[in-house]
């Protein structure tokens, strides 16, 4: 059995597919070097301490991963702008659904100021670019591979058919294309697509492999919240570079030394003296964030599912890997010409607001927003474990969900299409102090309690992704409705997944 001492110090590095594992000092980050494969990441508890190491996966020849030692980039603060993600648009359009094209590919991207980080990329850029769909309205999305390492798509939080679902073993070959359909036939709300081929969707998404999906909807349309150039997407995660700018992956991802927003560090926004709709997602692979603006004001309205029943202030935003929240800032309560920065708990500032023009503001945060669903008496409760093991020798670990890692021929647990049920899922491992999360596909739950007490703050509303301190047991309450066929739940802290911390249920009529 390890000791505390030594899972801290664990880290693993592979050379290609099978390499021997080998320990790293806690702190350090396995270098990549031009022309061979990309070190794995080392699972880590949030708060910093290495949870797990795994072998990584080599690259296909011919798509080296260039990369040196990693470094703390010189970065000016609130020196350039905060990008915005672009809108894409349908290629074509019926009277029931709209039809996109979207590539995944290579690109050189400016990230640091005069370097290009080499990235695996939806269309080019940083972000993927922003699909907007509508409540009721169908969406295809076609996307094409041109990396040279298979690939697929899971829209994160989407109620969906099992095909359309991005399953871990379904993936998109080098060169070719797959068409997903999204029957959008839920409420509003910030989803985003990711890649989740099972074992390296980790780095996939690490390189690049992130997008705004927006579902917005016609019966909030009276409730005039801040809408058009005043709602605002906004991607938070981290990075580890060397000096010439590319990404470092592998080691501890709590060394990754560079916060970015919508693919920035440390940027600013001009804002106009009035109220913002900010939808905020943590697309980081393995983080918790925890924002605050300065002792102002933050009024959250939404989080992973939608709209809250009611507005809430925050002091502060803690949400992990997986997360969204959907926040109103009113920039009239800001002194015109000044400035105000929302900071992270772990890095520290992190995004400058400068209020710079006034403008005429209709927009409102009206006191009730959505009701939430009563959702019918559960007649299944379930006990899901999430933990890590060391028992089987050696210094590599495998994540487990009830004692058993992934195995996508196993299914799990079997659950019948309609019912409704209790789920108390727990952090098994908070004798080691690891933080995890948890993600159900298919479905979005409310949470009913966390460690036999009211939820956290953070719990409220529909959530589909929910953060698993050291011990904590959250119990979530879930309808599973529409649709048959298999899916997975998991930790949402990707290194976690891809060691196995990750289970398959079917649902049956």
């Amino acid at each position: 059995m390890l000791n505390r001492r030594r899972m801290l110090a664990l880290g693993a590095v592979a050379g290609g597919a099978g390499a021997a594992a080998v320990l790293l000092p806690k702190g350090t980050t396995a270098p990549v070097t031009a022309g061979a494969a990309p070190a794995p990441v080392t699972p880590t508890g949030a708060g910093g301490a290495a949870a797990a190491g795994h072998v990584g996966h080599s690259v296909p020849s011919g798509f080296a991963v260039p990369g040196g030692p990693a470094i703390r980039p010189a970065v000016t603060p609130f020196t350039v702008p905060m990008p915005l993600a672009k809108e894409l648009r349908p290629v074509a359009s019926t009277s029931t659904a709209d039809r996109y094209e979207l590539t995944v590919k290579p690109a050189d991207v400016e990230i640091l100021p005069g370097l290009k980080t080499p990235m695996w990329t939806y269309g080019g850029s940083f972000m993927g670019p922003v699909i907007r769909a509508r409540t009721g309205r169908a969406t295809e999305v076609s996307f094409r591979n041109d990396l040279a390492l298979a690939t697929n798509v899971h829209l994160h939080g989407a109620h969906v058919d099992a095909a359309n679902d991005g399953y871990p073993m379904e993936l998109i070959e080098p060169g070719g294309s797959r068409t997903y359909r999204y029957p959008n036939k839920q409420q509003g709300a910030l989803l985003w697509y990711h890649a989740h081929s099972h074992g390296t969707d980790p780095e996939h998404v690490y390189r690049g492999q992130h997008g705004f999906y927006i579902v917005d909807d016609p019966a909030e349309a009276g409730l005039n919240l801040p809408c058009g150039a005043f709602d605002v997407p906004i991607m938070l995660r981290d990075a580890l570079f060397d000096a010439a700018g590319n990404f470092v992956f592998g080691g501890n991802p709590a060394d990754r030394n560079v916060a970015l927003v919508n693919g920035k560090p440390q940027p600013y926004f001009q804002v106009a003296a009035r109220k913002y709709r900010f939808r905020i997602v943590n697309t980081a692979t393995e983080r918790v964030f925890r924002l605050s603006l300065a002792g102002a004001k933050i009024t959250q309205i939404g989080t992973d599912g939608g709209l809250l029943p009611a507005p809430v202030d925050k002091a502060e935003l803690k949400f992990s890997s997986g997360e969204r929240v959907d926040v109103v800032i009113d920039f009239s309560q800001v002194k015109f010409g000044s400035s105000i920065v929302l900071t992270d708990a772990t890095f520290g500032p992190m995004l400058r607001f400068d209020v710079v023009r006034r403008a005429t503001d209709t927009s409102k945060v009206p006191a009730r927003l959505r009701p939430l669903e009563v959702l019918p008496a559960a007649t299944v409760t379930r006990d899901v474990a999430i933990a890590t093991d060391f028992s089987q020798g050696g210094p590599i670990p495998v994540g487990v969900i009830n004692g058993k890692p992934f195995d996508h021929n196993r299914i799990d647990m079997t659950v019948k299409r309609g019912s409704t049920e209790l789920w108390n899922i727990s952090n098994a491992d908070g004798a080691y102090g690891f933080t995890h999360n948890f993600h159900i596909h298919l479905v979005q739950f409310q949470v009913i309690s966390r460690n036999g007490g009211p939820p956290a703050p953070e719990d409220a509303g529909l959530k589909d992704t929910v953060l698993l301190p050291p011990g904590d047991v959250v119990q979530v309450k879930a309808q599973f409705t529409g649709y048959l066929g298999k899916y997975v739940y998991h930790c949402h802290f990707l290194e976690h997944g891809a060691i196995g911390m990750m289970g398959q249920m079917e649902i049956v009529d």
